[in-house]
């Protein structure tokens, strides 16, 4: 009995009996289909195609069955550089990701625009896509080897994103991926997303990493096997340089906008069985009202990580406008000026006059309803301008 793995996937299985030479004929099986005589010559040929297609992916059990799991998935065991499936080639000197996107119509909103729920989806297909392509990751969300054998997960302590301008539907976009040091414990993420067609800068995020241990759910110090894995990735660079990060300050029951009605749902979970961060996002949204949000375009965003979120969790969503802070003329106005020419936007007309210049912010704070006492999730900053529907850049 000899077992193989197809290109498509699907294992298949031979059997013949007594002594074959080359030019003996084999019945083969397939999902318990019989596919005809095949020449051994043509099934050794087949092997080799699989073998050269392939880094070896799973061990043939004892029994003489392979691990599905592995087969399907097939994670590569070194690193590669160039992933034609995903549009994904490794940059930056051999330690950076770029993957080309087309955004596609279940991203975008009633604008036409992606959502920055799906930016924020992205963002985290293309961390995962990068340790892929890394050879390091191991059937965990996002974990190494390393980390597997020390029973340690990845979780998001920090997430800043800024948005200057929301790809619409059907757009090509290049999104670049590296990832750097963070103190002694953590690790920095970094993506910038730009258009194929024009190369102008559309957003840029930076976030910070912690290793949390998947049976107690308390953080960990990172071990030496596993910064000795990532560590040779590291770059210096940084999408969004934070001299002075701003503090958020934690929001109570008198915030103007509450919503107490939130609930996890299984959907929301992920491999790591707790609520996956991008879900927040969206139940820190929905408690703005919907008149601000159809006049107005969020342009940046905050998000500072307390604790997880389980399925029996019951969240309750707070949101507190800053209207002694709204950013109009002045320092503030020059300040934004800068921003807006720093990433290469310009409108129709070539001028900025247009953009209203004005920014508005709201704090957020999400936490589980208690008996007793009311446990962060995450706190939030977002910050608004007012939607234009002038294009991006002169055509």
């Amino acid at each position: 009995m000899a077992t193989f793995s197809c290109p498509i996937s699907f294992p298949f299985r031979c059997s013949f009996n007594g002594n074959h030479n080359h030019n003996h004929r084999v019945d083969i099986k397939i999902n318990g289909t019989h596919t005809g005589p095949i020449k051994l010559d043509t099934l050794n040929e087949i092997a080799a195609v699989v073998k050269a297609d392939s880094t070896p992916l799973a061990n043939v059990h004892e029994n003489g069955y392979i691990c599905q799991e592995k087969i399907r998935q097939r994670i590569p065991t070194q690193k590669q550089l160039v992933d034609p499936y995903r549009q994904g080639l490794i940059i930056e000197r051999g330690v950076g990701y770029r993957q080309t996107v087309v955004i596609r119509s279940y991203e975008v909103g009633p604008d036409k625009t992606a959502t920055l729920e799906s930016l924020l989806n992205l963002f985290q297909e293309t961390a995962l896509n990068h340790v892929w392509m890394s050879g390091l990751l191991s059937n965990g969300f996002g974990a190494t080897h390393g980390m597997m054998r020390n029973n340690l997960i990845w979780v998001v302590s920090r997430m800043h994103v800024q948005v200057h301008h929301y790809p619409i539907w059907g757009e090509v976009v290049e999104i670049d991926t590296w990832v750097g040091a963070s103190g002694k414990n953590g690790m920095r993420r970094d993506w910038l997303i730009r258009s194929q067609a024009t190369g102008i800068t559309y957003a840029r995020a930076t976030s910070t990493w912690v290793m949390m241990n998947e049976q107690t759910r308390r953080l960990s110090k990172m071990p030496e096997e596993v910064r000795g894995e990532i560590s040779p990735w590291f770059i210096e660079k940084q999408a969004i340089k934070e001299d002075a990060p701003e503090k958020i300050v934690k929001l109570d029951d008198k915030a103007k906008y509450v919503n107490s009605d939130l609930k996890p749902k299984r959907s929301d979970l992920d491999m790591n069985h707790h609520v996956n961060n991008v879900k927040y996002v969206r139940w820190m949204l929905e408690t703005i009202p919907d008149k601000f949000l159809e006049s107005h375009q969020l342009s940046s965003i905050v998000l500072e990580y307390r604790r997880e979120c389980g399925s029996s969790d019951k969240v309750q969503s707070l949101c507190q406008p800053d209207e002694d802070r709204i950013l109009a003329n002045g320092l503030e106005q020059s300040l934004l000026e800068n921003i807006v020419l720093a990433s290469g936007i310009m409108l129709g007309n070539g001028h900025l006059g247009s953009l209203g210049m004005k920014t508005y912010g709201f704090t957020h704070l999400l936490q589980i309803k208690g008996d007793s006492q009311n446990d962060e999730i995450v706190r939030g900053r977002t910050r608004w301008k007012k939607k234009q529907s002038t294009t991006p850049y002169s055509t």
